[in-house]
C-alpha cells in the first residue's frame, strides 16, 4: 500500500511539473511581442566594416552601444579595418574582447 501510494505521488508530481512547463512555454510564446523579437541577438557574423553601432552592440559579447559607437567612430576616422586585431586600437577594446568575439565578426 505504501509503495503504490509513493508511486502515485511521484506520478502526480511528474505530471504537474509537465503541465506547469507546458503552460509556461505557452505563456512565453503568447507574450513574444514584435519588440521582444527584434531584440534577439544577431545570428551569424557581423562585418566590423559595414555594421552600425546597434548591430555591433547586439552581435558582440561584452560590447554595449557606447563601445560599439567607438568602433564605428574609429572606422569613420581611420578607414576600414583590414584585420580583426585592429579593433584593439579602439579605446576600450582589448585583445581578450576581440578574441572572445572573433567567431561573431568578419571584415
Amino acid at each position: 500500500m505504501i509503495k503504490s501510494t509513493f508511486h502515485a505521488c511521484c506520478l502526480t508530481l511528474a505530471l504537474s511539473g509537465a503541465l506547469c512547463t507546458t503552460a509556461l512555454m505557452a505563456a512565453e510564446a503568447h507574450d513574444a511581442t514584435p519588440a521582444k523579437q527584434l531584440s534577439s541577438p544577431v545570428t551569424g557574423q557581423v562585418s566590423i566594416n559595414d555594421a552600425t553601432a546597434e548591430q555591433l552592440a547586439q552581435a558582440m559579447n561584452g560590447i554595449g552601444l557606447k563601445k560599439a559607437q567607438a568602433i564605428v567612430s574609429y572606422r569613420e576616422e581611420y578607414g576600414r579595418f583590414t584585420a580583426l586585431e585592429q579593433l584593439t586600437e579602439v579605446p576600450g577594446i582589448g585583445s581578450a574582447l576581440v578574441e572572445r568575439n572573433s567567431g561573431r565578426l568578419k571584415l
